[in-house]
């Protein structure tokens, strides 16, 4: 079993390979993580998640642009292939924690930040139906219905396309009242969640990813 030092050195290797999209120094650390016992889903979380966070907040602070950003989920998922299968997932053995309907919503087309919120609900075992973006407001309705996901994820940029985001929700609300919006995006306030009858808020991706185990366990308990 790796000592805690050594735990605490390869997830440094997997965020810093992550942060720098270096996928062979990920490979490697996510290799060792294995052959040393090593939790996956710690390797998961800690690591590469981390490394992707704080890629996102170096894009947030304009030091990181999209390309840089896509090396570094190129780099996340690389270590992901070969951790994924060693995770212990908190549903049923083999089954995915939950299903997300995702996307941005019609008339917005900026989708980093929904790319990053799949990231981590594939980490964490989720099924993501990923709509893109710019997506009709019927769209989430009918996927919705189709795949009768849990979860529908609603993301937005702009003021302007925010507010489309009130009849998405009334729509899915009147044809499945069990389903759970969550909303996020710039514009997007706790506030704005409420009057829009959003079942939840994320103001980033790991928050995102929260709320959503949250409202599974609270479905699955009612």
């Amino acid at each position: 079993m790796a000592s805690e030092e050594r735990k605490k050195e390869l997830l440094e290797q997997l965020a810093d390979g992550v942060l720098n999209y270096d996928e062979d120094k990920v490979r490697e650390a996510a290799n060792a993580v294995l052959a040393e016992g090593i939790d996956a889903n710690e390797a998961v979380f800690d690591g590469l998640v981390a490394g992707m966070k704080e890629a996102g907040r170096l894009y947030e602070i304009q030091e990181y642009f999209v390309p840089e950003l896509l090396m570094c989920a190129d780099a996340l998922y690389a270590g992901l292939d070969i951790l994924r299968p060693h995770m212990k997932s908190t549903g049923e053995e083999g089954k995915p924690k939950g299903q997300v309907v995702m996307g941005v919503v019609q008339g917005d087309v900026h989708d980093i930040g929904k790319n990053l919120v799949k990231i981590m609900f594939e980490a964490a075992g989720f099924e993501v139906h990923d709509l893109g973006k710019d997506v009709p407001l019927e769209k989430f309705v009918e996927e919705q219905l189709r795949t009768d996901s849990e979860i529908v994820a609603l993301s937005a940029m702009m003021t302007t396309t925010m507010v489309g985001m009130k009849d998405i929700i009334k729509a899915i609300k009147e044809k499945n009242p069990k389903a759970r919006i969550m909303i996020g995006g710039a514009p997007v306030t706790d506030e704005i969640a409420d009057r829009f009858g959003a079942d939840g808020y994320a103001k980033d991706a790991s928050n995102a990813l929260k709320e959503a185990i949250d409202m599974i366990a609270s479905l699955r308990d009612m």
